[in-house]
């Protein structure tokens, strides 16, 4: 597709979000008492918003405008944060992190692959050239320690290689042959020739038409090639002449650089930069000159002394050109007034609120916040759509862009940012000039020294000193005098640090539960779809790890846990987690860390070093196999293989993450009822429960996975029946299954013998399914977790409410 369709692309999703926002303003803002009704509101927000993120993240990506890209970006990062917000809505409304709106999709007349979430490919475009060095560096590591050999090449028998060398053998001296009898019949075909010419001799008619001919043809071809070269200037698929031969390096760098969604106008930049400089610098110089030394003269005439020079933290000349009025200067502090007065009374009126509720229980109030509804919390990402949207208004809605051929950059608005940064750079100059300069008046007028600077930088270098060893108490450094490199080459020797394989969130196959809202409007609890679990992967896993604005400034997950039986992928999404968002992997399984780092020093020296190498070189993501082993209810004895040694470090572990760290806890477990509910519950803030997969993700499955392996699908192979027959049986399993039967003679004799039924399921039926008990356990060990128990309170005491408004509406009855 063309720059312009995606431009359109971009121009709709601004209309869209601008929509949306009105809608925000309007809807969000009153409280609302029903519950559904809330929830249905947020669910179309929701929904809208993944579209408009959709067609934001593909123009972000195709688009090759720089400019573009980055008020694009902006947006896109305040959609993503904004979506985060409204989920964590979404589960407070319904006490569920799985939300079923397949009624609200019929009613929108969508697919649910419209609510997928998209993952932004810049999160690995951007950073492509580092994560391949970083991967060479953690190859040539893991072979210096032998713990990784060089890919083997495939062996060959004996037999293959004589094959193979008769096969080229046979083709080479077929080539000889053709050449060798190709050049005896053109030796015979010119001999025939030679032989009519001396008897007859050429024709003055032949070799005119032979002129003729050959001419008539090169014309007609250039002709024609300048056709084609009109018609592709007049359709827009290729250059005039005139800007061809200036932007052939253009051109050639855009092909190379499109695919990391980059068009590099920094020369560009740097010659704009140094014109302005020269052409403007001096006149900015001058005119900066000029004010701050009439500020200075102002000052003295009104209070009988120069002022002193702010310092640069303050702001340096900025804080005096601030271009206020002393009007407007006294209205600011008027109202600064006003603002403490009405926070007085706000504070005593809150201390007679409290004095008169004191006597009263608590649970009126209660009753007053039921009373008042439900009410959106304010967001930290309005704003930043909100400053995208206005700015896509100022700048693009209403732009010419027919003379920009190439849709690369835009002089003129790089001119406008660069005529900043030079106005910065000349104004910390001119303070140095004017601050020696008003010293100089200071002694020349007044007869004053200016000790007062002095003191102040004295001051500061102690606050400084103060600070620094605030720091240094609340975070020690183990390790200060080693490198970053030393200590993920340590890591990674230690088998701390490991190779992420390359999985993609949607190699994880599952299918939409089209029945959940049916269900529950029958009061039944449906267990999560697969499409279920790969959404809130890249909704609490992956948007978060890739961006660092959404990161600081959404609700995020500092730890997550994956619970469910073995083989239903698990391991594949924390390694999809790593391949979406280039993210470092640390194994702290209790089996992996058994016997490395022994004792507390030691348990804290390797705390401390993943948590140093994950900040530094963020996003990480920090996986513990098996992690119910960690906060068992079994005590256990043998001191080298104690899975418990993190139970106590974990929650200092995730305290010292702060908003900035990219790095994400990750826990795996098949058998969560082992441990101990509540520190189990409180170092993981998220519980996502992976089911078996039904029927409808078992038939996509099958079909996938046997393709994929090389199968071919026919008549005589039921996918139905297979996903029937394999209903509890997990995706390892059916993998495992697909993988035994299509074996290299298998997919040999295909041809001639295609694929049965009845191989898969003799395969199949070796492996041992996941029963509806097991099922069952899982779910009840849910029900226990913090948000299990919410949602069962809400069920009981919305059907303790429906039961009321029945008994009320018969006795009603009754009394007519």
């Amino acid at each position: 597709m063309s720059q312009a369709t995606y431009n359109k692309m971009w121009t709709d999703a601004q209309k869209d979000l601008d929509i949306q926002l009105r809608r925000e303003r309007e809807e969000f803002l009153q409280p609302e008492k029903d519950r559904v009704k809330a929830f249905k509101t947020l669910a179309v927000s929701y929904i809208k918003y993944m579209q408009i993120f959709r067609n934001l993240e593909t123009a972000h990506d195709q688009l090759l405008h720089q400019q573009k890209r980055t008020v694009i970006r902006q947006v896109l990062e305040g959609v993503i944060g904004r979506i985060l917000e409204m989920k964590k809505e979404m589960v407070e409304l319904e006490n569920s992190e799985f939300h079923y709106i397949d009624n609200i999709l019929e009613d929108l007349k969508l697919l649910p692959e419209e609510v997928e979430v998209p993952i932004p490919r810049y999160f690995i475009k951007e950073k492509l050239e580092v994560l391949q060095q970083r991967e060479k560096i953690l190859d040539q590591i893991l072979l210096d320690a032998g713990l990784q050999t060089e890919k083997p090449v495939k062996a060959m028998t004996f037999e293959e290689a004589i094959k193979i060398i008769q096969v080229a053998e046979r083709a080479r001296q077929g080539r000889c042959r053709a050449a060798f009898m190709k050049q005896i019949y053109h030796e015979k075909k010119r001999e025939r020739q030679t032989k009519h010419e001396v008897q007859t001799g050429p024709s003055p008619d032949d070799a005119a038409t032979c002129i003729q001919k050959v001419w008539r043809g090169y014309i007609q071809r250039k002709k024609t090639e300048k056709m084609r070269e009109e018609e592709m200037i007049f359709l827009g698929m290729s250059l005039p002449p005139h800007l061809r031969a200036t932007s052939i390096s253009q051109m050639h760098t855009g092909q190379v650089n499109a695919l990391q969604g980059e068009v590099p106008a920094r020369h560009e930049e740097v010659s704009i930069k140094d014109k302005l400089r020269e052409t403007e610098g001096r006149d900015i110089k001058e005119t900066l000159q000029d004010q701050i030394g009439q500020c200075f003269i102002e000052c003295r005439h009104i209070l009988g002394k120069f002022p002193d020079y702010p310092t640069k933290e303050a702001g340096g000349s900025m804080a005096i050109l601030s271009q206020k009025t002393p009007e407007q200067v006294a209205a600011e502090l008027a109202l600064k007034k006003e603002m403490a007065l009405q926070k007085k009374a706000q504070k005593e009126k809150k201390e007679k609120e409290k004095e008169k509720t004191k006597g009263k229980t608590p649970q009126k109030t209660g009753k007053k916040e039921e009373e008042e509804g439900w009410k959106m919390a304010p967001s930290n990402f309005l704003s930043i759509m909100e400053e995208g949207n206005s700015q896509y208004k100022a700048v693009w809605q209403n732009r010419d862009e027919g003379w920009d051929f190439l849709q690369d950059h835009d002089p003129e608005l790089i001119k406008e940012e660069k005529r900043e940064e030079v106005e910065e750079e000349i104004r910390v100059q001119v303070d140095e000039l004017m601050q020696q300069k008003l010293e100089n008046l200071k002694l020349a007028v007044d007869g004053e020294k200016s000790n007062k600077q002095k003191k102040g930088r004295k001051s500061e270098k102690k606050k400084k000193t103060t600070t620094r060893k605030k720091t240094s108490e609340m975070e020690e450094d183990l390790t200060p005098d080693r490198t970053i490199d030393s200590l993920y080459k340590e890591l990674v020797e230690e088998g701390l640090l490991i190779k992420a394989k390359t999985v993609n969130l949607s190699d994880y196959i599952g299918e939409y539960s089209y029945l959940g809202t049916t269900l529950r409007q029958v009061d039944v609890e449906p267990m999560p779809s697969l499409a279920d679990v790969r959404q809130l992967i890249a909704l609490y896993g992956i948007l978060p790890l890739g961006s660092q604005i959404v990161h600081e400034k959404a609700p995020v997950a500092k730890a997550l846990l994956l619970a469910g039986p073995a083989g239903v992928g698990k391991k594949m999404l924390v390694h999809a987690i790593c391949t979406e968002t280039g993210a470092n992997l640390f194994d702290l399984s209790a089996s992996n860390i058994a016997g490395k780092y022994p004792g507390k020093s030691g348990l804290q020296m390797m705390l401390h070093m993943v948590l140093k190498v994950a900040k530094q070189l963020q996003p990480s993501v920090v996986w513990i196999g098996d992690t119910e082993k960690i906060f068992s209810k079994a005590v256990q004895k043998a001191e080298v293989v104690n899975p418990k040694r993190l139970e106590k470090m974990l929650p200092k572990f995730l305290k010292a993450l702060k908003a900035q760290d990219r790095v994400l806890l990750v826990g795996t477990t098949n058998r969560p009822f082992d441990a101990n509910l509540k520190p189990f519950c409180k170092v993981y803030q998220k519980i996502i429960l992976i089911p078996r997969p039904d029927y409808a993700s078992r038939f996509v499955l099958w079909k996938h996975i046997i393709l994929q392996n090389g199968g071919a699908i026919t008549d005589l192979l039921n996918i139905s029946c297979l996903a029937k027959v394999s209903d509890g049986f997990t995706q390892g399993q059916i993998v495992q299954a697909v993988q035994a039967v299509l074996s290299e003679l298998r997919l040999q004799q295909m041809t001639r013998k295609p694929l049965r039924t009845a191989e898969f399921v003799t395969a199949l039926a070796r492996e041992d399914p996941v029963y509806k008990e097991e099922e069952e356990t899982f779910k009840a060990w849910y029900a226990k977790t913090p948000l299990g128990k919410t949602r069962l309170r809400a069920l009981a005491g919305s059907d303790k409410a429906g039961k009321g408004k029945t008994k009320g509406g018969t006795k009603g009855k009754k009394k007519n």
